[in-house]
C-alpha cells in the first residue's frame, strides 16, 4: 500500500512554483519570508520533469509585486507564481528578468559610488542567462555568481 502526504491547501495567497532546488533558501531570505507571521510551507528536492529537482513555497495571505518578483526571478528565472483566492488558482505569472535592477542588488566593484554613498544602485541586464548586468555608475559587470541581493 502506498503512503502519500499532503500539505494542506491555502485559501488566499501566493505559491512560488519550479524554484531550483538549490535557491530555495535564497528565495525565502530575499523575500524576508523568515520574518513574516504568515503561514508559510516550503518543499525541496520534488521531482520536476523541467528541472529534475525542484522547491516548492506556498504563502497565506501574501501576494508579490513588483521587484518582489524580480528578485525572484534573479535566482529562480523559470519559477511560476499561482495566485490563490478562495482555494482556486485565479493567476498564473512567470517571473521575468527585468531589463534593469534597481536598488535591490550591491555593485560588486569595492570602489563604486554606491558603496560609499547612499545612492541608489542601478544596473542594465546585458545577459539573461548566464546572468550578467553592467552598473549604471562604474560600468563593472557583475554575473549571477557574484550577485549580492540587498
Amino acid at each position: 500500500m502506498e503512503k502519500e502526504l499532503k500539505v494542506s491547501a491555502i485559501k488566499d495567497g501566493t505559491v512560488i512554483d519550479r524554484i531550483p532546488a538549490e535557491n530555495l533558501f535564497k528565495v525565502i531570505s530575499i523575500l524576508g519570508l523568515e520574518h513574516i507571521s504568515n503561514q508559510i510551507t516550503f518543499g525541496t528536492n520534488l521531482e520536476s520533469h523541467k528541472l529534475g529537482r525542484k522547491s516548492i513555497i506556498k504563502v497565506a495571505d501574501k501576494f508579490f509585486e513588483g521587484d518582489e518578483i524580480n528578485k525572484i526571478a534573479l535566482v529562480a528565472p523559470q519559477a511560476k507564481l499561482n495566485i490563490i483566492r478562495n482555494y482556486e488558482v485565479v493567476e498564473k505569472h512567470n517571473v521575468d528578468i527585468p531589463d534593469e535592477i534597481n536598488g535591490y542588488v550591491k555593485c560588486m566593484n569595492p570602489k563604486c559610488v554606491t558603496n560609499h554613498q547612499p545612492i541608489t544602485t542601478r544596473f542594465r541586464v546585458i545577459s539573461k542567462s548566464p546572468l550578467a548586468f553592467r552598473c549604471h555608475f562604474c560600468e563593472k559587470t557583475t554575473n549571477e555568481n557574484q550577485m549580492v541581493i540587498i
